[in-house]
């Protein structure tokens, strides 16, 4: 029986040790956290965010960069069949909106249990607090891996499944980018993706907790728009957060390395700027004898 080593505990390796098991294969799954699915914990803020919906063709168009090199991994397995893949291991699921799947009980742990139930059923080898420092290549192939400790594991192949670098208090701390390139990959330049932005203007930390629904964002360099979008935001106390700046940011988070961007926000994007000022005049004209700033609040809890 030819033995596979899995370096990462998290959704990936866990489900790559389970397919590997599952086509006969000895599994040694090795985790350097204390336990397994670190980040999977507090996806969806801890309600497990499985996956989305939509038709696999239109996923597609969610992919920021170079789609078609996903084509051959979609369609191997589909959002479809990574619903079947958990419901056959008791993981009831929901879709919500937007399409986004989630266990019906909202809670991670029931996706990261059903995955460790799979592994010890399957008979997969699970060495935590242990960490990958290097791969052992021979003869131009993946042959095992040293441990920090040391000590030298060999395998028939190794699966590098240790996250990117996004969240490194949970493991993620990029190591796979370091064994790709001493396995001989090129590494392209990394950059956020998914996260909030800061702003220069010293008033987005006196609108924080400000949360915006309904609007339309648009982020330009000069006079080119780089985004569009419509939904939601968040003020905080550095910027800005939010679905649509979140999004935002795997678009134009190379630009911002070259160059300051501006952000615009329509409050209003469904009304013209003629309907706009009709609106204003008519909600102060029914408040005319507030303060303008109580007109304004007794606007918007109107709206």
């Amino acid at each position: 029986m030819s033995k596979v080593i899995v370096a990462g505990g998290g959704a990936a390796g866990m489900m790559a040790a389970v397919t590997a098991a599952r086509n006969g294969k000895e599994v040694l799954l090795i985790e350097k956290n204390e336990k397994l699915g670190r980040k999977l914990f507090i996806t969806g803020k801890g309600r497990c965010n499985i996956t989305n919906s939509a038709d696999i063709e239109d996923l597609f168009s969610a992919v920021v960069s170079n789609p078609k090199f996903l084509y051959s991994s979609f369609y191997s397995l589909t959002n479809d069949q990574v619903i079947d893949f958990f419901e056959d291991l008791g993981v009831k699921t929901k879709v919500e909106r937007g399409g986004r799947v989630f266990p019906e009980s909202d809670h991670s742990s029931d996706v990261i249990r059903a995955l460790e139930q799979e592994m010890k059923r399957l008979g997969v080898e699970v060495c935590l607090k242990s960490e990958v420092k290097e791969i052992l290549i021979e003869d131009e192939n993946a042959g095992g891996v040293i441990l920090s400790s040391g000590k030298k594991l060999y395998s028939d192949a190794v699966i590098i499944a240790t996250g990117g670098i996004s969240y490194p208090s949970t493991g993620s701390t990029g190591d796979g980018y370091r064994f790709a390139r001493a396995c001989g990959h090129k590494v392209t330049e990394l950059s956020p993706s998914l996260v909030p932005m800061e702003v220069k203007e010293w008033y987005a930390k006196e609108l924080m907790g400000l949360s915006l629904r309904n609007i339309e964002i648009r982020i330009t360099a000069g006079k080119k728009k780089l985004y569009e979008e419509f939904g939601e935001m968040l003020f905080t106390h550095y910027g800005v957060t939010g679905p649509v700046i979140l999004s935002a940011s795997s678009i134009v988070g190379r630009r911002l390395k070259e160059q300051e961007l501006t952000l615009h926000i329509d409050l209003k994007p469904a009304l013209t700027e003629e309907q706009l000022d009709k609106r204003v005049l008519r909600e102060f004209e029914a408040n005319h004898n507030r303060q303008f700033k109580n007109a304004v609040e007794a606007s918007s809890l109107q709206n």
